[in-house]
């Protein structure tokens, strides 16, 4: 607990920022949305606020191609709060957790609406916005706007872990680790806050791997406890992970013949909420029990995903004919489906 954690020693953690902060001036990566380390200018807040969200639920590689394509389409926040739902929708297909892209929209729109375009510049404020969490306003506070903030995600808790041994499991040593990082965390007088907090998690993610973490590049190995030990990879501790439960389904995929696929728009609210999708049944709550039409279906094969909570298996039916559906291009429909439902179109189409 809290309680029992030894404070660590200020010249401990005085030397890990000056090694830190030595190393991140020599390897901060090049990124779209990021000034270089030591810039006088600061990074536009709409920009990093998009790739803070984009990278919640992904990787820099996967999500770069992505935030430059929102980014030239929808260049500022208010263009973003203009665009319509099922275009953002549409361009976040394949990201991932789609409650972000309603919450990317939501936030965009109240930014329009109650801050005249401008993102706050507190946490505090940025905190209120819709969708904002912990992390990410204290994100875009401190690489946004210098504000010193406490920037806490997947790569930051790693790197605590590991640099004090802490042995309490995950997900219960997350206030342990966010007191550390909050005591390694300088004052803007002493280090930018922006550069720390990117050269934090830019540890965390390419030194500081989950697996074969890369030690002999570490700035930090000589003050690293994991390191010590000789199984750095042994932290952070984790409870022993619960099998995922597994649900099942029918999607049913109608074309008519000229090159189009039969869609639904699927409910705002619940898993891929607002998105374009096949007509599916079975697998979630409120979801139709049959086909959408009586047809010539014909079972083609299933398809398989794996979401945060549950694994899914769906049978794919294929038929050909017409209904009241939102019709579009195959082209057209693979770039605006969610991965499982794009994975079932192809298995249809391989047919």
């Amino acid at each position: 607990m809290l309680q029992t954690m030894t404070p660590p020693d200020s010249d401990r953690l005085d030397a890990i920022r000056q090694a830190l902060m030595a190393w991140y001036g020599v390897h901060a990566r090049v990124l779209p949305w990021r000034m270089p380390p030591g810039s006088a200018a600061r990074a536009d807040p709409y920009r990093v606020w998009l790739s803070e969200v984009m990278l919640q639920q992904t990787t820099v590689p996967h999500a770069t191609p992505y935030f430059e394509a929102f980014s030239t389409r929808w260049p500022t926040v208010g263009a973003l709060a203009a665009a319509p739902d099922e275009a953002v929708m549409g361009a976040w297909a394949g990201l991932g957790y789609y409650a972000r892209a309603r919450n990317l929209l939501a936030c965009a729109r109240a930014v329009a609406r109650d801050h005249g375009g401008v993102f706050p510049d507190t946490e505090a404020g940025l905190r209120a916005l819709p969708g904002l969490g912990a992390y990410t306003a204290a994100a875009v506070a401190a690489i946004a706007f210098g504000r010193r903030a406490v920037v806490v995600d997947g790569n930051v808790e790693r790197v605590m872990a590991r640099l004090f041994a802490v042995e309490t499991p995950l997900p219960k040593a997350r206030p342990e680790l966010r007191a550390l990082a909050a005591a390694l965390t300088p004052e803007p007088y002493e280090h930018d806050p922006g550069d720390w907090a990117q050269a934090l998690m830019d540890l965390g993610s390419r030194i500081c791997r989950p697996r074969s973490p890369l030690c002999g590049e570490c700035p930090l190995a000589g003050d690293c406890q994991a390191r010590a030990s000789g199984a750095p990879e042994a932290w952070p501790k984790k409870l022993a992970k619960v099998p995922k439960p597994r649900r099942e389904g029918v999607v049913w995929v109608l074309l008519d013949g000229a090159g189009r696929v039969g869609l639904v728009k699927r409910p705002d609210k619940g898993l891929l909420g607002g998105m374009l999708g096949l007509p599916t049944s079975g697998w979630d709550a409120g979801e139709g029990a049959g086909p959408p039409v009586a047809a010539d279906w014909r079972n083609v094969g299933t398809v398989r995903h794996v979401f945060t909570h549950f694994e899914l298996e769906l049978t794919v039916m294929r038929a050909d004919g017409e209904a009241d559906l939102i019709w579009r291009e195959v082209a057209a429909a693979r770039q605006a489906l969610p991965t499982i439902f794009r994975k079932a179109l192809t298995r249809a189409l391989a047919e």
